[in-house]
């Protein structure tokens, strides 16, 4: 270790002693207190080992000048001391001592130390100076203390010296294994790499001094994942050991790396890490299809687009490099066949391109590639990356319907052909081996309304009845045939019938407007440019020619103009028309189609004569203004009339409605006939009404135990009447209760009663009343000379009734007492 001197800047002497404890394991020699005897420390320093070093230092005296100074031979000055890490021994151990050259040794000199540690790691003996380590120390914890040790009067504590600084260094031991501080480890290196490629780096450390013997010093090795791969010794990186490492073959690798301090010899500590090792895909391998010929087959009645087979070829490498793209090369199945990837699977899928006959060819071939679309360059000469497979494909025989040898047909007839014409022939053949016979039949929703007919066995197809082009020009159709026997299947055709025109109609006015003309139109002007339409088809070079009727030939007032191109003119031969005389003449004009057979017809041509301005500008083609008065036009008076018809209207519809209200025989379920009141506005006729009340049953109460018609309803059964009882009752006989008791009974058991609650009021006073009945229609005589005094004993429910007859016989007696007086 290196040992420097003391500086002294003034300082007084200070021995330093240092006692050497131990064995040293590095440099093999004892430490001791072996006196006179000096050794050289690895950096050459020289380490005396007296029992104490004192060293001599002359001051200078204070004196007189010219005074002679003698120099100690020198000594060694110590600021350093050593203490090893972990020791462990009963005693403390003893790092060194101090002694100054005041010293005498009586004991008045007193040691004090002070720093990092003092008194409670590092302690002083204040008489003779020795420093020990009172504690174990860890150089990985500190590795070195400073401290102060100064000389004091032991009596005044005066510092005797200044204080002198000095460094305690821990000398380190191999206590702490290597460590990675970083595993495990996962490294990937492509498969086929060389040998001696870099797989990765480990880097282990270690606690122990770098700077002191090979406590630090690492060596690296391998202790599993021989033979494959490879470890520097001093740098830690990880090569492969092996070429050819196939992935397809292993794909990981555990490798156990070891570090080792003390250079690698035997004593020192290891450490280890765990490193597992991916080796990576490339494109190594070709695909490679597992089989070198396919057999597939194909129904005859599949549809293009429906799968045939599927195939794949197999490729162990991964992603982009196990990718595998598929093609057809060659085969006589190219043009039927069609070839894709399924995106999941990566399988060829071979679908049908066309229909296939299991007649016309029996069996195809066809010659599939496999290959790799992404190469590595660096193994390019390891391949072809691709691979051929053959697929024979066989058609399948299949019950097929029958095939017409036309894809549709188009045939014609003429219109107005008779029943049973034949229009056209169709033919349909079993493309079967069997070749079975085929019926033929024409379905009713094409043809409705059954124009047309087929032969069943010949496929002949005929009118059920003469054709109109004019109604319909084209007749389309659908021709079924079907296999007789087999699975009974059918297959349609399409058939369009054109109608062949023939001349059957004549042509006539394209227009039948009439022909305004002018009072004062000037002879020899065109009035009217005539034309035709046919419903007929113009042939070519075809033509309308227009000329009078025989009947107006000769007339004075028109002349025709044929112009032969389908188109005359008219015009007028004189001059002075008066609508008051003629206002409407009627031309018959006779147009041909010159067709064949040529064909005509005679339509009127209607010339209504106008009044017209001076300009030619139709003024009136009618004769009402003239009779019409002056002011008023045909539209005021339409509106006059509107608002006279519905001013009528209006008053019919009120007093109808006044006429017709009536009121409701039958009363609502929600209503209560004791919670209304009907008001009639009719007027009765007095006493002498007999039509409206039954007087009978009013005058005799007796009648109240019979049946009493009903007026809102016509009875069907009528109940006889019962006798009223002959005999008479008292005054003071009250008999209303049982009476009305009876009716509600009768009301009751009454089949002919409405369904409803409804008021019965009957006239009955009760049998043996004095003064009858109380009804005016019973009376017969305008006076009445009856005592109604029995009434006061009839109860409280006639009080009112005695009071009032019994106040009208007062005023009564009153008015003829006044009369006799009079």
């Amino acid at each position: 270790m290196a040992i420097l001197p003391m500086k002294r800047r003034g300082l007084g002497p200070l021995r330093a002693f240092l006692v050497l404890l131990g064995i040293s394991a590095l440099c093999g020699a004892a430490l001791g207190t072996r006196r006179g005897n000096a050794s050289l420390d690895q950096r050459g320093h020289r380490h005396r080992h007296p029992g104490h070093v004192s060293l001599h230092r002359h001051r200078q005296r204070d004196g007189k000048e010219g005074q002679v100074l003698h120099r100690s031979k020198r000594g060694w000055v110590w600021n350093q001391f050593f203490v090893i890490e972990e020791y462990s021994g009963p005693d403390p151990v003893l790092v060194g001592r101090l002694h100054s050259d005041v010293d005498s040794g009586v004991g008045s000199i007193k040691y004090i130390l002070s720093g990092e540690g003092a008194g409670t790691i590092f302690v002083i003996d204040d008489k003779t100076g020795n420093i020990h380590a009172t504690k174990t120390l860890d150089r990985e914890e500190q590795a070195q203390y400073t401290l102060t040790a100064q000389a004091v009067n032991r009596d005044t504590n005066k510092p005797l010296e200044p204080p002198s600084e000095f460094i305690v260094k821990v000398q380190d031991i191999n206590d702490n294994p290597p460590e990675f501080l970083h595993g495990p480890y996962y490294a990937r290196v492509p498969e086929m790499s060389n040998v001696g490629t870099s797989v990765m780096q480990v880097t282990a450390t270690d606690a122990d001094d770098p700077t002191y013997g090979n406590s630090a010093r690492l060596v690296y090795s391998i202790l599993q994942g021989q033979p494959y791969f490879s470890v520097e010794s001093q740098t830690g990186i990880i090569r492969t050991a092996l070429p050819n490492m196939d992935r397809e073959a292993r794909q990981e690798y555990d490798v156990l790396i070891q570090a080792k301090d003390m250079g690698g010899h035997m004593g020192g500590l290891s450490g280890t890490t765990q490193v597992k090792i991916t080796l990576t895909d490339v494109n190594d391998n070709p695909p490679k299809f597992p089989q070198s010929v396919y057999s597939m087959s194909v129904s005859e009645d599949k549809v293009p687009g429906e799968e045939v087979g599927r195939l794949k070829a197999k490729d162990p490498d991964l992603g982009d490099n196990g990718m595998v793209t598929y093609r057809l090369v060659d085969g006589d199945g190219l043009g039927l066949f069609e070839l894709s990837t399924d995106s999941e699977t990566r399988e060829a899928v071979i679908k049908l391109k066309k229909h296939v006959d299991f007649e016309t060819k029996r069996s195809y071939t066809l010659k599939v590639e496999g290959s790799n679309p992404y190469i590595d360059p660096q193994y390019i000469a390891w391949g072809p990356y691709r691979d051929h497979a053959t697929i024979k494909i066989s058609v399948e025989d299949a019950d097929e319907p029958p095939a017409f040898v036309a894809p549709s047909y188009t045939f014609e007839v003429a219109e107005n052909a008779p029943e049973g014409t034949q229009v056209g022939r169709v033919h349909a053949k079993d493309t079967d081996v069997a070749n079975n016979p085929v019926r033929y039949m024409i379905p009713l929703y094409t043809d409705i309304e059954q124009f047309f007919s087929i032969n069943t066995d010949n496929g002949m197809i005929t009118t059920t009845r003469p054709l109109d082009r004019e109604a319909q020009a084209w007749h389309n159709i659908s021709v079924s045939a079907t296999e007789i026997g087999g699975h009974h299947q059918d297959t349609k055709v399409r058939v369009n019938i054109k109608v062949r025109d023939v001349n059957d109609n004549a042509p006539e006015f394209a227009t039948n407007n009439e022909v305004l003309m002018c009072e004062t139109v000037a002879p020899g002007k065109v009035i009217e440019t005539l034309s035709a339409v046919d419903k007929d088809v113009m042939a070519h070079r075809q033509h309308f020619s227009f000329s009078f009727a025989p009947e107006v030939t000769h007339n004075h007032n028109f002349s025709l103009k044929d112009h032969g191109d389908s188109t005359a003119s008219v015009y007028v031969l004189r001059k002075g028309f008066s609508r008051l005389t003629q206002d409407v003449y009627f031309l018959p004009v006779e147009i041909s189609d010159n067709g064949f057979p040529a064909l005509s017809s005679t339509s009127t041509l209607t010339i209504r004569v106008c009044s017209c301005d001076s300009r030619d500008v139709i003024l009136s083609c009618n004769v009402e203004p003239y009779v019409l008065p002056a002011g008023l036009s045909t539209g005021a008076l339409i509106a006059i009339l509107a608002c006279i018809v519905i001013l009528l209207a209006i008053v019919v519809l009120f007093v109808a409605l006044r006429r017709q209200k009536k009121e409701p025989l039958i009363v609502f379920e929600e209503e209560d006939i004791r919670e209304n009141i009907i008001t009639y506005d009719d007027e009765g006729g007095g006493e002498e009404d007999t039509e409206a009340f039954d007087i009978a049953t009013l005058q005799n109460p007796d009648g109240a135990n019979g049946f009493l018609p009903r007026k809102d309803i016509k009875p069907e059964l009528q109940f006889p009447i019962r006798p009223g009882s002959a005999g008479h009752t008292g005054p003071n006989s009250v008999d209303v209760d049982d009476f009305i008791k009876t009716r509600i009974a009768e009301a009751d058991g009454d089949p002919t009663a409405p369904p409803y609650d409804s008021i019965q009021i009957y006239g009955y006073e009760g049998r043996g009343s004095l003064a009858g009945s109380l009804s005016s229609l019973e009376s017969v005589t305008t006076e009445s000379d009856l005592d109604y005094d029995y009434l006061q004993s009839w109860g409280p429910r006639f009080k009112k009734l005695a009071d009032l007859y019994g106040i009208k016989d007062c005023f009564v007696d009153d008015d003829d007492d006044d009369e006799e007086n009079s």
